[in-house]
């Protein structure tokens, strides 16, 4: 009988010992499930206020009033080189009542965008061919690299005189600027993608056209994202820059134009008019069309959890 009860003891023991590590591992999974989870409640709106408006709000507050202050305590008493925040803010309601402040921002943000978008039709192919090919890369790479650091204004008088005063100008311009750092952004992406990426897309059958679309473009997306952002900040300042220095009544009149008409009548309202709306403008299309795509894709890797 004794014997009989140590036998069911020992199988008692034996089972809770082959269970142990079972539940172990069954409580491990569950508790790396729980820290994957990712909770899509709805912030509250109050929240949202609080984080992401308040902040920018209470910065451009702090510039008024500290602008104000300068004006108002005479520190810089002379309006021809500091304009008090109300007669910018008159420069806009004259604008706005003569129906040109909307003309001068559409002018110039419809050829940003276009010449962007020129751009990424260039600087696409040409920095995967870069990345992927390696006698290509050696003799162009550098050169990408050197057209990226060269300021674009250097690039308006030899536009100028090769293609005239027309939007043709301001094209070239704008190309010159952006497709080198486009480029030179996918090649950074793609440079980063993991071997082990590249190997199990070529295990799968994934070659050619269909190996670089399927894995390497996907994998290198950071990379590019970046480039594509940097890309967009040098065709704005391309741009600005060739408004500024070319002129003509057949280009009509864009922010960069509008820039070099104050500081030819001396009026620092309207300079200050220009800047602010050029600085709207290059942060409405972050806000608008960058960030919410790096969101996505961070989101898409499990970098950024939905709060």
């Amino acid at each position: 009988m004794a014997s009989t009860e140590t036998t069911t003891a020992s199988k008692d023991t034996g089972a809770v010992k082959d269970t142990a590590p079972g539940q172990d591992l069954a409580g491990l999974e569950a508790g790396l499930d729980a820290l994957e989870t990712v909770h899509t409640a709805r912030t509250p709106l109050r929240q949202t206020l609080v984080q992401k408006v308040l902040p920018p709000l209470t910065a451009v507050l702090l510039v008024l009033v500290v602008w104000q202050g300068l004006v108002s305590f005479k520190i810089v008493d002379d309006p021809n080189k500091l304009p008090s925040p109300s007669a910018v803010w008159d420069e806009v309601s004259a604008a706005w009542m003569q129906g040109t402040l909307l003309d001068y921002i559409w002018t110039s943000v419809s050829r940003g965008l276009l010449g962007f978008l020129l751009a990424l039709v260039i600087g696409t192919p040409l920095g995967l061919v870069v990345a992927r090919v390696r006698f290509i890369r050696s003799a162009i790479g550098p050169i990408l690299s050197g057209l990226q650091s060269l300021p674009s204004v250097a690039w308006v008088p030899p536009a100028v005189i090769w293609l005239g005063l027309d939007n043709k100008m301001m094209y070239a311009v704008i190309l010159l600027g952006a497709v080198p750092s486009i480029a030179n952004g996918l090649v950074s992406g793609v440079d980063q993608v993991p071997p082990l990426f590249l190997r199990a897309g070529r295990t799968l059958g994934a070659t050619g056209l269909r190996h670089t679309w399927h894995i390497v473009l996907p994998a290198a997306l950071p990379g590019y994202l970046a480039g594509l952002k940097q890309g967009w900040a040098f065709s704005w300042r391309s741009l600005m820059a060739a408004e500024i220095i070319a002129s003509s009544p057949d280009l009509g009149i864009g922010l960069g134009q509008l820039l070099e008409n104050g500081r030819n009548a001396s009026s620092m309202s309207m300079v200050f008019l220009a800047i602010f709306l050029i600085l709207i403008v290059g942060i409405a299309i972050d806000l608008l069309i960058f960030s919410p795509l790096e969101r996505r894709v961070l989101r898409s890797r499990g970098l950024l959890v939905r709060s």
